[in-house]
């Protein structure tokens, strides 16, 4: 008799995506005072997260020129800078958030395309 020795069955697949549907996102944003670039990166995060994660997610946003010690725990090199601290694994963007499509991609929030085929 042959054994599946895929490493995740269907259903476990299935509720691995139902509990990262389910996940609760802690986000920091790291930015340089009011800049430009900072307040371009606070309104598009914040858009994105009350588009695809209302109710669920923490947003703390962190001026690096006021908490320099932050940033250097966190090993900061730019900023505006986004860490998915939760769910794991953690995760960087670097940036004013403007890029929709890779945000939501990295954050595993990509919708899949209704129009793709089933395979």
């Amino acid at each position: 008799m042959k054994m599946n020795t895929t490493p995740m069955t269907e259903l476990e697949a299935m509720e691995a995506a139902a509990a990262q549907t389910n996940a609760h996102y802690l986000l920091r944003l790291y930015i340089t005072g009011s800049t430009p670039n900072s307040t371009r990166a606070i309104v598009n995060i914040r858009k994105i997260c009350e588009e695809h994660l209302h109710g669920r997610y923490d947003l703390e946003v962190i001026d690096i020129s006021q908490h320099p010690t932050l940033a250097e725990g966190e090993q900061i090199i730019a900023a505006p800078t986004l860490i998915r601290k939760l769910p794991l694994p953690l995760r960087r963007f670097i940036g004013d958030m403007s890029q929709t499509e890779r945000i939501l991609l990295g954050l595993d929030l990509r919708k899949v395309d209704d129009r793709a085929s089933p395979a």
